[in-house]
């Protein structure tokens, strides 16, 4: 009797760890899987780019940062937002603590331990050193002139700043802001939140 009782606590112990790492894959595929963007990492986006031009948007976030997770849920996940992510841009998502080396144009960016944490040298230099999260970048289509554009941002404000790249508009400076004002079409009534240009 005692071997059966010990043999059926082994086996509840191992059918209950199956069962956890199953509910836990269940979570991770459900967070993961249904994001309307298509996301990539940077290197993917390098690689995509030798074949079809696109302009570049990264998203550099942190684990621990509550407004990049909020971000997350409320703007990226917006249809027309998703919309303008997918069809216009290769859609970066980019951990500014991973640890991760990343190779670009012949240089190792690394990541550099500071304090409990530290800080990813791609991410540092795509921030321009200004570490504050969450921070969008857009880049034109070679990879160049990073445009950080730090803080949250809610759907009909970010839109404006998805417009006024994927045109163009940022291409032609002053001139280029007094266009996309005057053309610009928000899909959001009533309108909300400030664009580029905008002085905010």
């Amino acid at each position: 009797m005692l071997r059966i009782c010990s043999f059926n606590y082994r086996d509840m112990k191992k059918y209950l760890f199956y069962a956890l790492m199953a509910v836990a894959s269940v979570g991770w595929a459900q967070e993961n899987q249904d994001t309307p963007v298509n996301w990539m990492s940077f290197e993917q986006a390098v690689e995509k780019s030798k074949t079809e031009k696109r302009m570049i948007f990264i998203d550099v976030y942190t684990d621990w940062c509550g407004w990049c997770k909020v971000m997350d849920k409320n703007t990226f996940s917006e249809a027309n937002v998703a919309k303008l992510l997918n069809e216009k841009f290769y859609a970066v998502k980019l951990d500014a603590e991973q640890t991760k080396d990343v190779v670009f144009r012949g240089t190792t960016f690394k990541f550099i331990p500071s304090g409990n944490k530290g800080t990813h040298q791609l991410a540092t230099a795509l921030l321009k050193g200004e570490m504050s999260f969450p921070t969008v970048v857009f880049m034109d289509e070679d990879f160049t002139a990073p445009y950080p554009y730090p803080g949250y941002r809610k759907p009909e404000e970010f839109h404006q700043y998805l417009v006024y790249f994927a045109e163009g508009y940022f291409k032609k400076g002053e001139e280029g802001v007094k266009e996309f004002k005057k053309n610009y079409k928000s899909p959001y009534l009533p309108t909300g939140g400030s664009g580029p240009g905008s002085g905010n």
